[in-house]
Order: structure tokens, then C-alpha cells, then sequence
């Protein structure tokens, strides 16, 4: 039952009480010779007798559904309150001065929103910490460590997947008969070949250095989409705005970057991708979209450690994550940071 329809039954029983009440009273003190007077005595055309209960039980009606409004009205102005919170905007003051009921709870949900900003604040620096005090002490083994498998895997596995996805192209041009068993089964071969090479490509990816080591996010991110776009067969678009970031900031939105491109390129069978990388409205937001087969996010992310991986570094800085995936439609991954 909704607020409204519970104002008008409370109004409507509250009007037939003390209408019987009263009447009660009214007739104790004076009794009526002959209850048919009271049939017979019309106002506007209805007897007495009719007229009073439906007038009461008017009024009635009419003072609970005003109430009812009044009610509404106020539990929605709270529902609003909350729904600013949560999508971490600003309290509207002048929302709140228009009710003295309802500074009481715009003051605690100011407190709430201040408890949450300062939260964010103290992730943001220790993540910052954290991120400063890896980078000093083991980052340069690991980059080292890094480049050295990515680069034996490049000379070595790489290159022998690329000449035998070559070879099995040639093979499959020179067939005469294309529609041949053989044919089709050379045809599953090189579809295999193909992807193991994006299996690679996105190994390689996970291989790059953890940090950005002497640059900032926006370069970072430029230099990832050049090399990707050179040896892979994807259209890819971005734009990236220049604004200053923590330095703990920017690795995480970087490696969750990263891990989303490395599921895009063995997962998505994508053409395009789109990453989107801007500062609104004192939030930094990274999105990254592609056009493939998508998948059902809450199966997946049960499952799936580099997910969880992504959304984890997201809350490590006082952000979130937003992943929508419609089938043979694509998915868009989107973090939303707040820049204190």
C-alpha cells in the first residue's frame, strides 16, 4: 500500500470516529423523540441521517490524500538526499532548507557524505603510499624480470605463430577445392593459429612493466594503443585528456586498463575499441568499449580472478567500477575516481 493510500485510510477512519464519537455524545445529551426525523430531514436533497456521515467521511478522504501528497513528497525529497549520496554528488541546499523536518537528516546525510569523501581521501593516499614505496623498492627487478619474458616470447613464440599463420594463409589460397573437408579443417587450423596469436599479443600486454615508469597516465595509455594498434587487426579509438593524477592513482586505472584490453583481445572478437579517459565534475573517468560478444557479467565475475582483480584496484582508490556486456552487442567497462 502506498504512502497516499494509507493517508486516505487513516483519514477516512479518523473522520468516521470522531464523527461517532461526537454523534454518541450529541445524542446522549439530547435524545431524539423520533428516529425518523432524522430520515426525513434533507440537506441538499439527502437525509440527515445521510448526509453528515458522507460529508464527514469527504472531509475525511480529502485531508488524507492532501496528506498523503505532503508525505510523498517528503519520503522523496529523502529518496533524493540518498540517490546524491550515492552517485557522490553535491547536497542540494536548497532542497534542504525548504523543510525543518528535514534539516535533522540533511545534516546526517552531509556527515555520511563528508565520512565517505574522507574515506576516499585516506584510500587515495594510502593506495599512493603503497604504490611509491613497490616502485622504490622492487620495481625495477620486476620491470627487468618483465622485459625479458616479453621479449624472449616475442623472438621465439611470437614470431613462429605469425610464420605459421603465413604458411597456413598460403596453404589455405592455393586449395582447389575450398569447400573440401580438408579445406575446412586447414580453415579451423588458421582460425586457431589466429588465436593464439591474440592469446600471445595479450600476454605479452599483461608482461609490460607494472608502473608508469617516467610517465604520466595520459602517456602512458597513448603508448599502449599506438604498439597495440600496430600488431593487431582492431580499430581502435581514443581520447585522453591531460590532467594531473596521484601516482597511485594512475597505476591502477593503467594495470585496469590493461587487464580490460587483455580480456577485449582473447575474449571479445571485437572490431572496434574505444577507451575514453576524462576528468568530470571533479572525478577522473576511464571507459573502455568494444563491439564484440559480450558475456553475462555476474556469471563471469564469480569466476573470473583478473575481474575482481580491476574491481579491487578500483575501490583501492576510492573508485568504482561499472561493467555492461549485452550478447553479440559488446561491453562497456567505466571507473569512476574521484580526483581530491
Amino acid at each position: 500500500m502506498s504512502t497516499i493510500q494509507r493517508q486516505i485510510v487513516w483519514g477516512a477512519s479518523m473522520s468516521l470516529l470522531i464523527l461517532a464519537v461526537l454523534t454518541a455524545s450529541f445524542f446522549t445529551m439530547f435524545p431524539v423523540p423520533d428516529w425518523g426525523d432524522l430520515w426525513e430531514t434533507e440537506v441538499l436533497d439527502i437525509p440527515f441521517i445521510l448526509f453528515v456521515p458522507s460529508v464527514s467521511l469527504a472531509i475525511g478522504l480529502t485531508i488524507g490524500f492532501m496528506s498523503g501528497l505532503y508525505w510523498r513528497r517528503k519520503l522523496q525529497t529523502v529518496d533524493s538526499l540518498l540517490h546524491q549520496i550515492e552517485e557522490g554528488r553535491q547536497l542540494d541546499a536548497d532542497e534542504l532548507n525548504n523543510s525543518k523536518e528535514l534539516q535533522s537528516i540533511a545534516s546526517r546525510a552531509g556527515n555520511i557524505q563528508k565520512h565517505i569523501a574522507d574515506q576516499a581521501k585516506i584510500s587515495q593516499k594510502l593506495a599512493n603510499e603503497k604504490a611509491e614505496d613497490i616502485e622504490s623498492r622492487m620495481q625495477e627487478i620486476i620491470s627487468q624480470e618483465r622485459n625479458r619474458l616479453a621479449r624472449e616470447l616475442h623472438d621465439s613464440v611470437s614470431q613462429q605463430l605469425f610464420a605459421a599463420s603465413m604458411m597456413m594463409s598460403a596453404i589455405n589460397e592455393t586449395q582447389q577445392d575450398q569447400e573440401g573437408r580438408q579445406a575446412k579443417q586447414l580453415k579451423m587450423v588458421e582460425e586457431m593459429i589466429h588465436q593464439s596469436q591474440l592469446e600471445m599479443r595479450a600476454l605479452l600486454l599483461h608482461l609490460r612493466p607494472a608502473a608508469l615508469k617516467g610517465k604520466t597516465l595520459q602517456e602512458g595509455i597513448e603508448e599502449l594503443l599506438v604498439e597495440l594498434l600496430q600488431k593487431v587487426a582492431l580499430e581502435i579509438d581514443w581520447k585522453v585528456e591531460n590532467f594531473p593524477l596521484d601516482k597511485g592513482v594512475e597505476d591502477h586505472l593503467f594495470r585496469i586498463l590493461q587487464e580490460a584490453v587483455s580480456n577485449t583481445l582473447r575474449h571479445a572478437k571485437s572490431h572496434n575499441l574505444e577507451v575514453l579517459l576524462i576528468q568530470r565534475d571533479e572525478y577522473a573517468i576511464l571507459r573502455v568499449a568494444d563491439d564484440g560478444v559480450g558475456f553475462d557479467v555476474e556469471e563471469t565475475k564469480a569466476g573470473s580472478y583478473g575481474l575482481q582483480n580491476m574491481y579491487e584496484r578500483a575501490a583501492e582508490v576510492g573508485g568504482s567500477m561499472k561493467i555492461i556486456s549485452v550478447k553479440n552487442k559488446g561491453t562497456r567497462l567505466e571507473v569512476k575516481v574521484p580526483i581530491m
